[in-house]
């Protein structure tokens, strides 16, 4: 979740924003439901997962970083 909200702030993106973005590449999702994987209170599909790596121009490794 941590990471997810790293990501995002660092891309200068609003979690409505985001999702709209998504939206736009086939993934239906909205803010409140982005807003519980930042939360760490659902997990993250890996169709979401695929997109944000696209969108943020990273490795999957970025999104575990400092996760045990």
């Amino acid at each position: 979740g941590d990471n997810l909200q790293k990501l995002r702030e660092n891309a200068g993106l609003s979690q409505e924003r985001l999702c709209s973005i998504l939206q736009t590449r086939g993934i239906d999702i909205g803010r409140s439901t982005y807003q519980r994987y930042e939360n760490n209170t659902l997990n993250i599909k890996i169709s979401v997962l695929v997109e944000l790596r696209k969108i943020y121009n990273c490795t999957y490794s970025d999104f575990f970083t400092d996760l045990e």
